[in-house]
């Protein structure tokens, strides 16, 4: 078995799973997905020490959560959105492929707006920071357990905050990537195969729409919001 996982083993089959899991000791079976091994400790420490739950696996990548969600088949999977190998939002699709009523809740230290939006439209169940005290984690796994979706009220606004703003492009994303890697005006229209009058015309529209002065501070607005990362 790869390693960072555990070996506890559920006796469910996909289908049962999927029809409603049936638990003998009646516990929230949780699989926590962290690339920090410590990190996946502290969060282990905190659901088993809850009379009603038990972490019955563990995952440091996305491909390994993939593998060991369709072991386990937990009743709620903690992801973290920056893994190794692939986004946690990838691995959560991948799993809902598998497992549409997959119960996923993001638990990470990103607060960014967009990253939020990505996260519950590919279907995330909550998102939840680690500066989250432990109680209310405990309390998020139990409502995403039941049904419910959870947002707590300090990402809810960040959402709220730029909800009728108008989105960055494909394109113009490519070209704040670019920006943000240092390249010049020059360079980034050489790599994109675009005229430097192009790449001026994006980064204008940049700046108009995420409210930056320069493009140094469209860069650190985009990393801030999760629109692009370095």
């Amino acid at each position: 078995m790869p390693p960072g996982l555990t070996s506890i083993r559920s006796p469910l089959t996909l289908e049962r799973w999927q029809n409603g899991p049936v638990m003998a000791d009646s516990k929230i079976r949780v699989l926590s997905v962290d690339d920090h091994p410590l990190l996946r400790q502290g969060i282990a420490a905190v659901v088993d020490s809850a009379a009603d739950m038990v972490m019955v696996a563990q995952a440091a990548t996305g491909s390994e959560a993939v593998r060991t969600f369709r072991d386990h088949l937990p009743d709620v999977t903690l992801m973290d959105l920056r893994l190794p190998d692939m986004s946690g939002i990838d691995a959560m699709i991948a799993i809902r492929e598998m497992a549409p009523e997959a119960r996923i809740l993001m638990f990470t230290t990103f607060e960014g707006d967009v990253e939020v939006q990505r996260a519950l439209a590919a279907g995330a169940r909550g998102y939840l920071l680690k500066s989250t005290p432990p109680d209310e984690l405990l309390r998020t796994i139990r409502l995403v357990h039941g049904g419910k979706k959870r947002v707590p009220p300090d990402v809810a606004a960040a959402l709220a905050e730029h909800l009728n703003e108008e989105s960055l492009t494909a394109r113009e994303i490519e070209v704040l990537r670019h920006v943000g890697d240092g390249n010049r005006n020059r360079d980034v229209a050489e790599r994109l195969s675009i005229s430097e009058d192009t790449v001026k015309a994006h980064i204008k529209h940049i700046m108009e729409k995420l409210g930056a002065s320069d493009r140094t501070q469209a860069v650190t607005i985009a990393v801030r919001r999760g629109i692009i990362q370095l």
